[in-house]
């Protein structure tokens, strides 16, 4: 008997480029069973104390230190108990063979390690237990797509790539964890072709 397809696309906004010591100041995602969206979170997260804070990625992000420390940026422990809360909803991390993949743009080599490094420092090591160690990137995914044209691209960023697929982007709302998740989501269905449902089944965080 197959098993769900159960697909996580997120997107995070990070104090640095580095997993080992910055930290995650906003996580987005949307989760979808064999393609119905059944949870989506946006999450102001506060660093972990400790976490090293680079101003320049701050000002990409169009935040300072003090936003990261205000209430509307909830504790780490707290976002990451309530992530816990919807993995362990739809997914027996004790069964090897249920498992979510983990979608985003770039996110192989950049948000995956930023993400599995929360995980440690809220003392979880069971990261793997949720995710298979195969995701879905779409900056991977796009250069398939864009091979004929890459060598006419100044870059390869999702807003570069999105708009090179034929969709709109609005240059002011970039670097939004939310919105990149939007874009990165529309770039996933105009490049395979799956139809996501936009309808959620079950309740918004």
């Amino acid at each position: 008997m197959s098993k769900a397809v159960k697909v996580l696309f997120y997107d995070l906004e990070t104090t640095g480029l580095h997993p080992s010591k910055h930290g995650i100041h906003q996580l987005s995602g949307r989760l979808y069973i064999n393609w119905k969206l059944v949870k989506e979170f946006n999450c102001h997260v506060r660093p972990f104390e400790g976490d090293e804070i680079d101003d320049y990625s701050l000002k990409i992000a169009g935040k300072t230190r003090a936003d990261l420390a205000n209430e509307h940026h909830v504790h780490p422990h707290l976002v990451y108990r309530a992530l816990l809360k919807t993995l362990n909803t739809y997914c027996d991390r004790f069964d090897k063979q249920d498992k979510y993949f983990l979608a985003g743009y770039n996110n192989a080599s950049f948000d995956n390690p930023f993400l599995r490094n929360f995980f440690e420092k809220n003392d979880d090591k069971y990261f793997g237990s949720y995710f298979w160690s195969s995701p879905i990137d779409c900056f991977i995914l796009a250069s398939q797509a864009l091979m004929a044209r890459r060598h006419l691209m100044a870059d390869f960023k999702l807003s570069t790539v999105a708009q090179e697929m034929g969709i709109p982007v609005d240059e002011s709302k970039l670097h939004d964890a939310l919105y990149d998740l939007d874009l990165t989501i529309a770039l996933y269905s105009q490049i395979t072709g799956v139809k996501l449902s936009n309808e959620l089944v079950g309740q918004r965080s």
